[in-house]
């Protein structure tokens, strides 16, 4: 009987695959990288501990708590964060010095002025990006720490704002400093690489599947709407990564107006490629294989021959020689000789498309470091605001908990109700930028600080009295920032790691030198800040950040509006204008949008484009009166009108000579598709 059990016969395999050493072996590879960035975190502590013990600073944890927060699992990421935590570190002491010397004797006043301030900090979070979104962050809740210090147990501005501030930021500043030099001392980097071999990897798929859209132009086109918008998602997921290899080389962050650059210029070739695909699959078979046949044959093969997948090595090679032949291939094509409306959009959407794909081989040829490439000509970035809204919703949420806060205090004279503050605001401002996350991401935060505060107990009063030099003790803190450290570094749960490998264990521990081990301390301490934190994210379940579903509505019903008052009012001051608030609004979109939803607002972004460029042979030609008919029409919410009224304007400038003429009836009919087909849209309303 002892091989007859219903387990016996699989017994050698599962232990098979329980000792396998190939699975042993994947373990080991994917568990390094976590512990090794655990490693580095509990070093850049322990460093940043040791300077602040050596230089006496009152409260030496801020440095350790510093180095926790800004450590990253890559080296760009760290030492961007530490730049933009040291800008946000003085903003916000400057802010709390002139707030005090304001109102020095009125409490009251002081504290509604810092619950604007932390609101205004919250609002500017919003509006911004990555990590200069949390420097702007950090000057709200930097302001909150140094008022809970000269606040103290009983409610008064003790007048040492000003050494408060200084001290405070030195700490923060040495903090920074040490998780610098452990993190550039012990990794390389390669966020440049990884860039590069995503940006070629993007340019190369979107020039072969538009080449190939032209190719299969006729009964066998494939559908590309799909495609498109997971090309989108994927350009407005290098964001994060960008800013990485920014981090990592002052060569990218001076010329960091390039690579937004690329940026466009991939929305602007998926925009261009939206076009070309509606038009084809709108054409008789034959006068669609024909026309694209034309503008094929102005194309290199090497950009026929794109790779649509695997790695493009080829485009990391030589990024200065594809972007001379995309070069040379819009002039080809905007030269190119059309005879029908139908190939002239088709030449000039290619030429727009291939355009868009040389500013991001542009921005290859910069990652890449190629001599050859000549210095491109720099622009000012401009701040883009798709829309204001979810901003003030933060903005309103973080005056309404952080002044709650206070008035709690007020009202109980909580002698730890200052340090509560604090935290209240740290949270509320911190994850006030993660949107749809934010919510989950602040209860999980919660957990995580009491978590924090059981393993600090527990090495405060277990462990640490029995030891006695400062070797020992980065031992024992190493026990719970090490492990801490390497879940923070995997995608479960991150916010709950976070929050012990971060501000809650250093913070809670508070390593003093002497230290101190005060029970009533340490536990009034840790119940401010798991208050303070829960007051955060009760707020966040109260006040919740707008739905996908909301934003979504809100980006296509403004988008529609700044379209009808481009419709009716004056031309941008360039087109640049209009591509950019458009491109702005395609990078927040929520990925749970539909897919008509993205659609339509490239279609939008199109009609835009097809308006100023209108607007413009129209006024040279003297036909603005005929266009205007139609585009009234349009902003009226009365697309079938104005589709009736472009065939009268193509009448006109069917008389006249010119290449500029022609230019225009391709316009035309390229917005007469995109109004035919998104009608429901453009016919949602009239402008307020």
């Amino acid at each position: 009987m002892s091989g007859a059990g219903p387990w016996a016969g699989d017994s050698p395999r599962r232990s098979s695959v329980i000792f396998d050493p190939r699975w042993t072996a994947d373990a080991a590879r994917a568990a390094g990288p976590p512990l090794l960035f655990g490693l580095r975190l509990w070093a850049s502590v322990c460093l940043a501990l040791y300077v602040a013990f050596w230089l006496e600073l009152d409260n030496a944890f801020w440095a350790g708590t510093s180095a926790a927060v800004v450590c990253q699992p890559r080296l760009g990421a760290s030492l961007r964060k530490g730049w933009f935590r040291m800008i946000g570190t003085v903003v916000g002491a400057v802010a709390i010095v002139v707030l005090t010397a304001c109102f020095p004797q009125d409490r009251g006043t002081f504290m509604v002025s810092l619950a604007l301030w932390g609101a205004a900090c919250a609002l500017v979070a919003t509006l911004l990006r990555n990590f200069a979104a949390y420097s702007a962050s950090l000057a709200g809740y930097t302001a909150a720490i140094v008022a809970s210090d000269q606040l103290g147990a009983t409610g008064g501005l003790n007048g040492q704002a000003f050494l408060l501030a200084v001290t405070r930021a030195s700490e923060i500043c040495i903090g920074i400093v040490c998780a610098g030099v452990v993190l550039a001392g012990t990794d390389l980097g390669g966020a440049r690489r990884r860039l590069a071999a995503l940006f070629a990897a993007i340019s190369a798929e979107i020039t072969g599947r538009f080449t190939g859209t032209l190719l299969l132009a006729g009964p066998d086109m494939p559908e590309t709407q799909p495609v498109r918008r997971e090309l989108i998602r994927r350009v407005t997921a290098l964001d994060p990564v960008i800013d990485e290899a920014i981090g990592e080389s002052s060569r990218l962050r001076y010329h960091s107006p390039v690579l937004q650059m690329a940026v466009d210029g991939w929305f602007a070739a998926l925009a261009a490629w939206r076009t070309v695909a509606v038009h084809l699959a709108g054409l008789p078979h034959e006068e669609a294989r024909r026309d694209a046949e034309s503008v094929l044959r102005t194309l290199p093969q090497e950009l026929r021959a794109a790779p649509v997948q695997g790695e493009p090595t080829r485009w990391i090679a030589d990024p200065t020689r594809l972007r001379q032949m995309c070069e040379a291939a819009v002039r080809a094509l905007i030269a190119l000789p059309a005879g029908t409306p139908s190939l002239r959009l088709l030449a000039d959407h290619t030429a727009e498309a291939l355009a868009g794909i040389s500013h991001a081989l542009n921005g290859l040829a910069l990652l890449v470091g190629d001599p050859a490439r000549p210095l491109p000509r720099q622009r000012r970035l401009l701040l883009r605001v798709p829309d204001w809204l979810p901003s003030l919703v933060n903005a309103g949420r973080a005056f309404v908990t952080i002044g709650a806060a206070e008035l709690f205090w007020i009202i109980t004279a909580w002698p730890s109700g200052a340090e509560a503050i604090a935290f209240a605001a740290i949270v509320v401002i911190l994850f006030s930028p993660r949107a749809d996350q934010a919510g989950t991401d602040a209860m999980s935060f919660m957990i995580g600080i009491g978590l924090a505060a059981a393993f600090a107990a527990i090495i405060e009063f277990a462990v640490l009295p029995g030891l006695e030099t400062f070797a020992a003790f980065s031992i024992a803190i190493g026990l719970v920032l090490v492990p801490a450290g390497a879940l923070s570094a995997q995608p479960w749960q991150r916010a709950m790691f976070t929050a012990i490998a971060g501000i809650g264990f250093c913070r809670l521990l508070a390593p003093a030198n002497p230290m101190s081990y005060d029970t009533q301390e340490f536990y009034n301490s840790a119940l401010a800040v798991v208050a303070g934190v829960g007051t955060a994210a009760l707020a966040f379940r109260l006040v919740p950040p707008l739905s996908p579903a909301f934003r979504t509505r809100r980006l296509l019903a403004l988008t529609l509006r700044d379209l009808q008052r481009l419709a009716v009012g004056p031309i941008p001051r360039t087109p640049d204008d209009w591509e950019g608030r458009m491109y702005g609004r395609l990078s927040v979109l929520p990925d749970a949008a539909e897919p008509l939803q993205r659609s339509q607002l490239v279609a939008a972004l199109s009609v835009g484009i097809e308006i100023i460029q209108l607007r413009q042979i129209t006024r040279r030609l003297g036909l603005e009166p005929e266009l205007d008919v139609a585009l009234k029409a349009m902003a009226r919410g009365d697309s079938a009108i104005a589709t009736a009224r472009l065939p009268q304007l193509d009448e006109a400038l069917a008389s006249r000579p010119g290449a500029a003429a022609l230019r225009a009836r391709a316009s035309i009919l390229a917005m007469s598709e995109a109004l035919t087909q998104h009608a429901a849209y453009f016919d949602a309303g009239a402008p307020g």
